[in-house]
């Protein structure tokens, strides 16, 4: 008996030494499939958010978030704007990206003069051509995206308060079908 006994003895200590040892490495496991888990989710969160922004037809930025006023030099804000767009557009860019600035129906300052421009249109077109740089700078494609300032054309507001003018000043981001 004492052998049986010592041979239980040692079934016993290897069995819980054996599930001690599967107990340990499955919850090993189990993180490591509660983290590939998270991973996959945020993967297809970031995915839907592309194919949003892909699905989108226009994406408005106000100008003042971008330019300095009577400039069109990007601010580092709007550098950081543009750059989180292009970096959800950039990897997966299939359609043509159309890039329209506008601005208000305000004369242009002396300070702008001086510089050679000598109108709202070529403000709103220089000021699209510095986010159209800044796009291909951040990785959209450069033969998918144009640029096209509009000047005061097409308000989206009336120009008659400060509020409706700071929303005419703005850079439309705009997708377009891939045949365009």
């Amino acid at each position: 008996m004492t052998n049986t006994k010592h041979r239980l003895i040692v079934v016993t200590l290897l069995s819980t030494t054996f599930l001690t040892g599967c107990v340990v490495w499955k919850s090993d496991y189990d993180k490591l499939q509660a983290q590939n888990q998270q991973l996959q989710q945020q993967v297809a969160a970031e995915q839907q958010q592309i194919s949003r922004l892909q699905g989108a037809i226009k994406y408005t930025v106000n100008s003042d978030l971008l330019f300095a006023p009577g400039s069109w030099q990007m601010k580092p804000q709007g550098q950081k704007i543009i750059a989180d767009f292009a970096k959800k557009l950039a990897p997966t860019q299939q359609n043509h990206l159309m890039v329209s600035g506008y601005t208000d129906n305000a004369p242009i300052g002396p300070a702008l003069r001086q510089q050679g421009v000598t109108s709202n249109q070529e403000l709103s077109q220089k000021r699209a051509d510095a986010v159209k740089e800044y796009l291909v700078s951040q990785g959209v494609k450069p033969d998918l995206v144009a640029a096209q300032g509009f000047g005061d054309a097409n308000p989206a507001a009336p120009n008659d308060t400060p509020q409706g003018r700071a929303q005419n000043r703005r850079v439309e981001l705009s997708l377009v079908g891939s045949g365009s």
